[in-house]
């Protein structure tokens, strides 16, 4: 188990039952990089990941 699925897992457990929007994502991504500068990168990242359709992560 790699560390941040324990900050996955939290999610799941706090919010799973939850529908949000991608608006409300990416606002609170934002809101992430806005206190946690260092980590723009990363959230960069996973933002283009999710923004994929599945099968383009096939081809990567």
């Amino acid at each position: 188990m790699y560390f941040t699925d324990r900050g996955i897992e939290e999610l799941v457990d706090r919010r799973g039952e939850e529908q949000v929007s991608i608006e409300w994502l990416a606002l609170r991504l934002r809101t992430f990089v806005d206190l946690n500068p260092e980590f723009e990168t990363a959230v960069e990242r996973l933002s283009s990941f999710l923004a994929r359709d599945d099968s383009d992560d096939l081809e990567d």
